[in-house]
């Protein structure tokens, strides 16, 4: 029975995320969502009450994920050296499902402003600055790690290709960052 319950959760999430991407949070209800899923609004609320809390559950389950690649990170013993799998850990992260949770996030600011201080992502963000710039004194290199993560996000973001199409993004970003996370004066090798 529990893992029906999880199908069935993790169905209303995509929904929910799907409808939330293309005509924006704020334009979504939760009648939509339980029409969508052929499902009565009471057996939607048995797994979730409010919007907020399926966005809640959405940025939860992107943090754990995350906090499975922290935790690969802090076991390496060489940061230099656990930087571009870093990178290409979250690129796979970012590629997958949760490339939408972030294109939620990015495209509906506005009507999310409340969870900001609530967002589990935060702190993980913070830890993953840290581990990609560990042993760095250099400003810019500190500073081309940071900017590696932010390009691991913006590259897959679609507004920032509305002028330029791109046929893949993600792959397109992922060059980037680790080209911005190699060590000067050698080539970041193939992105894929």
């Amino acid at each position: 029975m529990a893992g029906r319950r999880s199908d069935t959760r993790e169905r209303i999430q995509q929904v929910a995320l799907d409808l939330f991407v293309h005509q924006g949070y704020e334009k979504t209800s939760l009648r939509e969502i339980a029409e969508r899923l052929e499902v009565t609004k009471a057996a939607l609320y048995y797994h979730f009450r409010t919007k907020e809390d399926i966005v809640a559950s959405l940025l939860d389950d992107l943090a754990a994920s995350v906090d499975e690649v922290l935790e690969w990170a802090r076991a390496q013993e060489d940061p230099a050296g656990t930087r571009q799998e870093l990178i290409r850990r979250l690129a796979a992260l970012i590629g997958g499902r949760y490339g939408a949770v972030m294109r939620l996030w990015q495209e509906n600011q506005p009507a999310l402003k409340d969870f900001h201080d609530r967002n589990p992502l935060v702190a993980r963000m913070k830890e993953l600055m840290t581990i990609i710039t560990a042993g760095e004194r250099d400003p810019a290199a500190l500073l081309r790690g940071r900017l590696a993560l932010a390009a691991l996000v913006m590259g897959n973001a679609p507004q920032m290709w509305e002028d330029t199409p791109v046929e893949e993004p993600g792959k397109v970003a992922l060059e980037v960052a680790l080209d911005l996370v190699s060590p000067r004066g050698r080539p970041a090798g193939d992105a894929t």
